[in-house]
């Protein structure tokens, strides 16, 4: 399940197996079902994080 949070005024999403934070929500579950079945990330995925 992502989380979603607010940082500086922006809505941001959380993977909850990695814990990167992303601008769109289905970034973050692309990025949770990844690490799930794969159990590491995917560089394709991660490289859009955000940084906070």
């Amino acid at each position: 399940m992502v989380k979603r949070q607010q940082y500086k005024g922006k809505t941001l999403y959380q993977c909850e197996a990695c814990s990167f934070m992303y601008n769109q929500g289905e970034l973050a579950l692309q990025c949770e079902a990844y690490c799930k079945k794969h159990k590491s990330c995917s560089l394709e995925i991660t490289k859009k994080a955000v940084r906070v």
